[in-house]
């Protein structure tokens, strides 16, 4: 009973230590920039886009690695791989920094595709609602944990290379316990005659319709949650303060995870959680964007990130609960979820660029950010419903 606890400590903690060195990198752009006496908007940029490129095509090909590796040694190679982040402290000149951050963003991408099959292999059904809504929060921790300790740290250690290998140490010592305390498993898993399932291949994932909607679901939402840090604060006249939004964008994420966790537990279908929360964070982030009233701009701020993350503990449990899920095939289906979900925001924060280039306005670029954050409301009326089965069994139960 103790290895589960220990085995979900890591896995949360892991990937939580990758987003809190990435947002703390970061914040020290500056002093990061200085040391390496490099100047442009565009060279500061190349170190989040290191790691959301190593993003897009790690998590296409974190698959092949599990199958290569198992999952013991698949999740060690990525630990290492965050923890190699370190080298950062010790390059040279700004291109070798960048390129740790391209390795370290790997072993990230990795990461949040392998939490899934060890969170099926380890944990049952009843209990993957509050797995998937912890580890749906991992990020956020992440990034909250840097915005309160990244500065502290700093002063405290003296440099942001101490800073940097500070947060490494411990994901090395994570490291050990994921050694010490994991195991090997089937990823196949076993059909009703107990016989081993054939491998699930990328080849059929791609096939697969649902594949598609869950990134396509997702992508406008982070789109949206990216875009209040980057295009709002740009409007003229935006009436909420962009260094307050961070901090109530997270704290709502974090009150909204734990809702979605009791909503998950408590009602069996996914796609009304999705298509309502959904349709009302649109809102929402419209009235945000659009009124002159700083109060109602905060307010709406915090209603659309709760509703943000309300939904994603559905979202990401959905896919556990489709017909023949296996470990390796739920490792298939949130490999491409991650990758295309990234991959699509890209595309949309790019298209938002250059719409405000061309007209001038950056509120169009706030617009299109608010449409394109319907995806997830579009997407409920096309994704299944794997337990509307289960609910109507237990409704016709409760009848009788």
């Amino acid at each position: 009973m103790l290895r589960k606890p220990i085995i979900e400590f890591v896995v949360f903690t892991t990937y939580a230590l990758f987003a809190m060195s990435w947002v703390a990198g970061n914040m020290m752009t500056k002093d990061i920039m200085s040391y390496y006496h490099v100047d442009g908007v565009a060279a500061a940029t190349w170190m989040t886009n290191a790691i959301t490129i190593a993003k897009i095509i790690g998590n296409l090909i974190a698959a092949w690695f599990l199958t290569k590796l198992g999952p013991k040694k698949a999740f060690a190679f990525a630990s290492v791989l965050i923890f190699l982040g370190i080298l950062g402290a010790f390059a040279s000149n700004y291109p070798m920094y960048v390129a740790t951050r391209l390795i370290m963003g790997f072993g990230g991408a990795f990461v949040i595709v392998y939490m899934n099959p060890v969170v099926m292999n380890y944990f049952t059904p009843a209990e993957l609602p509050i797995v998937n809504g912890i580890n749906a929060a991992a990020f956020n921790m992440g990034n909250l944990l840097a915005i309160l300790f990244t500065g502290a740290l700093l002063s405290k250690l003296g440099s942001w290379q101490n800073v940097v290998i500070g947060i490494s140490v411990v994901s090395f010592v994570l490291l050990i316990l994921w050694m010490l305390f994991s195991e090997d498993f089937s990823l196949s898993g076993k059909a009703e005659d107990g016989k081993a399932v054939e491998a699930y291949t990328f080849k059929q994932g791609v096939k697969e319709p649902v594949n598609w909607l869950l990134p396509f679901a997702y992508s406008g939402i982070l789109f949206c949650y990216i875009s209040v840090f980057a295009i709002f604060p740009m409007v003229p006249n935006f009436a909420a303060e962009a260094k307050y939004l961070s901090s109530i964008m997270i704290t709502a994420g974090m009150v909204g995870t734990v809702v979605g966790i009791i909503v998950a537990k408590r009602f069996t279908l996914r796609v009304p959680v999705l298509r309502w929360c959904g349709l009302f964070m649109t809102i929402f982030a419209a009235i945000m964007a659009f009124t002159s009233n700083a109060t109602i701009a905060y307010v709406c701020a915090f209603i659309a990130g709760f509703l943000m993350f309300v939904p994603m503990t559905s979202l990401v449990t959905l896919p556990y609960e489709l017909p023949g899920m296996t470990p390796g095939r739920i490792a298939v289906v949130f490999a491409m979820f991650w990758s295309f979900s990234y991959l699509v925001e890209t595309i949309l924060m790019y298209i938002s660029g250059v719409i405000a280039d061309r007209t001038g306005d950056i509120m169009i670029s706030a617009i299109f950010a608010i449409v394109c954050s319907a995806t997830l409301f579009v997407a409920s009326f096309l994704l299944p419903e794997p337990s509307k089965k289960k609910a109507q069994m237990e409704a016709a139960g409760k009848t009788a």
